[in-house]
Parts: C-alpha cells; structure tokens; sequence
C-alpha cells in the first residue's frame, strides 16, 4: 500500500538552484556573444581558401631530346597525374628542390662526360630523392643499385666499403648503365625504363608486344608510371615557381666544401682518424656514407679518398 507523503524542499535551496541555472544561462549567453565577436575579428587571410591549381602542361615535351606524344590521350593523362601527385606532395619536392641545389652540379658533370643527356639527373630524383636510401628490394645509394649489378658495373660490395652509397663512384656506374641500355634499345626513354626494371625485363615486353616505343608499352605499373615521374620532376625543378615552389635561394642546400685525404692502408680507428684530421666520426661518416663500418679494412693496399669538411663548413648562415 502506497502512503503520500508531502516532502518540504528548504527555502534555501530552491533559491540556490535558481541562481545556478540563472548564471548557467548568463555564461552561455557570454559565450554565445564572445563566439559571435571572434567570428567577426577573424582576419580575411585566414578565411581565403587555399589555392588548388591544375599544374601546368607544356604545348610540348622532351625528355633527353626525344618527342614526348603529348597528343596521346593516355600520355597527356599519365603525366598529369604524376604532376598533381608531386605538385601537391609539398613536403618532399621542396625537399628534392633543396637537395638538388647541392648534389646536381656534380651529377651533371658525371652525365656531361659520359655523354648521357642532362635530364636523367632526374632519373636520380625519381629513384631516391637524391638520398642514400635502401629500397625494400635492398637496392641502395643515389641510384638504387642492386648488388650484383653494382658488382657488375665496377663498384665494391662487402661488408666493410659499400661504394652504392658513394655519390661520384654510383653517379659514373649509371652512366655506364645507361649507355649501354642506349646501345641496346636506341633510345633514352626506353634505357631509363630499362633502369627502372631491368634490360632482360624491358626486351621481354618489346618482343612479346612487337613496339619498341616506350609510349606504346604496356608495363608493370611501376614501370609504366617511371618515365612520366621523370618526367613531372623536370618539369617542377626546373621552374618550381610555376608550381607554386617559391624557395629563397638562402633556403637551398648549397655545396659542401671539403677536403681529400688519400689511404692506401687499413685505418683501425675512424673515430681517432677523424680526430687527427680535424673533424668527428659523425661529420666523417657523413661525407663518407660509403664506409660501412667503425674501421676501413684495406689488405690490398688499394687506395681510397676520404673527404673531411673544410674548415668552418658545418658552421652555417642562419637566414635572417
């Protein structure tokens, strides 16, 4: 059986509630109005929607003096994807850009006196970022070679030099590279293909497929897409400003000053080696990437050169 029973709710409290919902409603009301003033101090830049922009395709194309179809629809579409992908992929083509300003000089140089055409400095772009990277499939340097082909093309491979990392010694190998993929195919679109998947790979295709035109190839997708990443990365660098690049020359990558010191025997100390010569094994391993390990074993008395930082190189100008 249910008895009513009256409660009595104190006089205090139910004025204390009052007052609570009372300067609830105030603060809610205060934000309301200070959520309204800021809106309307937000400044006009920061409400300016960012600028998205269709990357420019030139009327017409070449990559190392050969015609690129740009009338092909396929072609045209290809490219302008690699070019909306590294357009916009900001962070590492200002990273390439910047790098460039250092490392390209000496890779022009390279290609100049080998007689391969300027634009596969971008080829090196396309394989690693113009860094001493290590692919999954472990190839490795500037230019991503495997370690058979490294061996087969003159370099040293060992567990003591790996001269992959070496951007000079890499830089000439390519060249070879190259030069004998040109021989091959009689084209320099179709030898940086090779490079990418292989001579064996590429004649394969062009047997099977009867065209020996890169543009006319069906490839693995790799492959398929590499030529026109080059091609996107010349394009880019070499006019960042009608990208949207716009990088202060102050804020490039500029040549490193150093100095040779020829050996011709083992150095079982890289760390006192450093010190004797000047600089630490962090700035020597730096200049050195080729060096793989804590001592440079030489029992052949073959002779290297180890680059050390010039003075006052590491000491660099803050941009003001």
């Amino acid at each position: 059986m249910k008895v009513n029973k009256k409660v009595r709710i104190p006089a205090l409290l139910i004025v204390g509630v009052g007052i609570g919902l009372l300067m609830s409603n105030l603060f809610i009301f205060s934000d309301t109005i200070n959520a309204d003033n800021q809106k309307q101090e937000t400044p006009d830049s920061i409400l300016t929607p960012y600028n998205v922009f269709q990357p420019h395709i030139p009327d017409e194309l070449d990559f190392c003096g050969e015609k690129v179809p740009l009338n092909y629809f396929d072609v045209r579409e290809a490219l302008d994807y690699e070019l909306i992908a590294n357009t916009y992929r900001h962070s590492m083509t200002i990273l390439y850009i910047k790098r460039a300003n250092r490392f390209f000089p000496e890779i022009e140089k390279i290609l100049k006196e080998n007689g391969i055409p300027d634009d596969m400095k971008y080829l090196c772009v396309a394989e690693s970022g113009l860094a001493n990277v290590v692919s999954p499939s472990n190839a490795a340097g500037f230019w991503q070679f495997m370690k058979p082909t490294a061996i087969e093309k003159g370099m040293e491979v060992n567990r003591v030099i790996d001269e992959r990392y070496h951007p000079t010694i890499s830089a000439i190998a390519a060249a070879a590279y190259l030069n004998e993929a040109y021989r091959k195919f009689g084209s320099w679109t179709l030898a940086a293909a090779s490079y990418n998947m292989g001579m064996g790979g590429l004649q394969k295709d062009i047997s099977y497929q009867r065209v020996n035109d890169y543009w006319d190839l069906e490839l693995n997708s790799e492959t398929a897409r590499y030529v026109y990443r080059i091609l996107a990365y010349k394009l880019i660098m070499s006019e960042p400003e009608k990208y949207g690049f716009n990088i202060a020359e102050e804020d490039l990558y500029h040549k490193l000053e150093t100095i040779e010191i020829k050996v011709d025997t083992t150095i079982n100390d890289l760390v006192q080696f450093a010190f004797d010569n000047g600089t630490n094994y962090k700035m020597l391993k730096y200049f050195n990437p080729w060096i793989r390990g804590n001592s440079l074993i030489n029992n052949t008395r073959k002779e290297y050169t180890i680059l050390i930082p010039a003075k006052g190189v590491r000491e660099c100008k803050i941009p003001e």
